[in-house]
């Protein structure tokens, strides 16, 4: 049974920290909470909502200390971190809280200093220094340590079942580049902004540095600083406000695993459970998108997922950019800020994932700033799939424009 949350609540503001990408390489070092803090005063001010008007914080570990620095007594607190879905999921929690009456405006915000602050701080649970997850001394003997490494296995699963290659999966670099370059705030806008920049042939993909076979590094995300916040709140205040509201027409949320090695098949993930939730609730379906934000972390990431979205046949996902489908003036806009692969991957790339689309959605994507001709579509729908972990957990949101 799906619970009939559609349009309870709608995303009424998105936005950025300052400074993104490498900002180290401009003088400057912005920790994770900076991001956080930029990003919201960022979001108060294009919404008009008051920052003491938040109720409910949602992050992937931060809210106390976010509502300890924005001096806030929260109705409503969310801790949930399960890696770059995280933020998906959130959004599905606060539709939820609002539907219920507990809260009326939640924050849903995250800053990740992954350039400036590599190797520091990471996130380590409850394993004590020195100590090796016992999950990572399992898998280590099999080859998955390390994201490339484990995401090589699932291209190379994939290559074997359905007779892709990784030349395939290199159109899906390429077209995500094609978006960087429509996008100022890009790290791969052009050459002059980063020595990779600017556009790329499949030729470039493949004779690019290898990193874990069949993976060179135009295959995977980039590594670098992003702050992002987005404002959740009930209907009657969404109307009310200066900005265009987004709809949340429906959210799902699923897991498949947590250690690769128990991952039942290498090509499916859970995003076909998450989407299903999510498509019920909205009363739509693959059919009915008009523009998809998915989660790429590696080009095999993204193929994978708009098969479990069912917007491609199995096997057949990479094909949405291989065809031209995905890419500007295409039939089904892909990841139209550029994507982890060419805009921003700070590491849980979920926010960005919901900033872009709440930009397309309220027709904001071509701002000055943001974007320039031919990066606004003219999209009524979209889904927004993250992935956390390794392929492991899944937030999907069917996300609608205002009428």
């Amino acid at each position: 049974m799906v619970a009939n949350l559609k349009n309870a609540a709608a995303i009424v503001g998105a936005a950025e920290s300052n400074e993104i990408g490498y900002p180290e390489e401009r003088g400057s070092k912005v920790t994770s909470l900076q991001h956080h803090i930029e990003a919201i005063k960022n979001v108060s001010d294009q919404t008009g909502i008051p920052i003491s008007d938040i109720d409910g914080i949602f992050s992937a570990g931060w809210s106390t200390q976010l509502a300890e620095h924005l001096g806030l007594k929260p109705h409503y607190i969310d801790t949930t971190s399960v890696g770059g879905c995280s933020f998906q999921i959130h959004v599905h929690h606060a539709l939820a809280a609002i539907y219920a009456g507990i809260i009326d405006i939640a924050l849903v915000s995250h800053g990740q200093a992954g350039w400036s602050y590599r190797g520091v701080g990471g996130r380590r649970g409850n394993i004590a220094p020195g100590e090796i997850d016992p999950g990572i001394e399992m898998s280590m003997a099999y080859g998955t340590f390390g994201a490339p490494a484990s995401y090589a296995h699932a291209m190379v699963r994939h290559m074997h079942d359905f007779g892709t290659t990784a030349e395939d999966f290199a159109h899906i670099a390429v077209v995500t580049r094609q978006w960087a370059t429509l996008n100022p705030r890009a790290l791969m806008f052009s050459k002059d902004t980063n020595p990779f920049g600017g556009l790329i042939t499949v030729q470039d993909v493949m004779d690019a540095r290898l990193i874990a076979w069949p993976l060179t590094l135009f295959h995977c995300c980039l590594v670098t600083d992003h702050g992002g916040a987005v404002i959740v709140a009930r209907p009657e205040i969404a109307r009310s406000l200066r900005t265009n509201p987004v709809w949340i027409a429906g959210a799902g949320e699923s897991m498949g695993h947590a250690n690769m090695l128990e991952m039942e098949d290498f090509t499916a993930t859970s995003a076909s459970r998450s989407s299903a939730i999510a498509y019920e609730m909205a009363d739509l379906g693959p059919e009915d998108m008009d523009m998809a934000m998915i989660y790429d972390s590696f080009t095999i990431t993204a193929a994978i997922t708009a098969e479990m979205l069912g917007l491609a046949p199995r096997g057949k996902g990479h094909t949405l950019w291989k065809e031209g489908h995905a890419a500007p003036g295409g039939r089904l806009p892909i990841n139209t800020n550029g994507g982890g692969l060419s805009f921003n991957h700070s590491g849980m790339y979920g926010m960005q994932l919901l900033v872009e689309a709440y930009r397309q959605l309220s027709g904001t994507a071509e701002d000055g700033i943001n974007g320039i001709a031919g990066k606004q579509t003219d999209a009524q729908t979209c889904i927004v799939n993250g992935t956390g972990g390794t392929l492991s957990t899944t937030g999907t949101l069917v996300l609608t424009a205002d009428a």
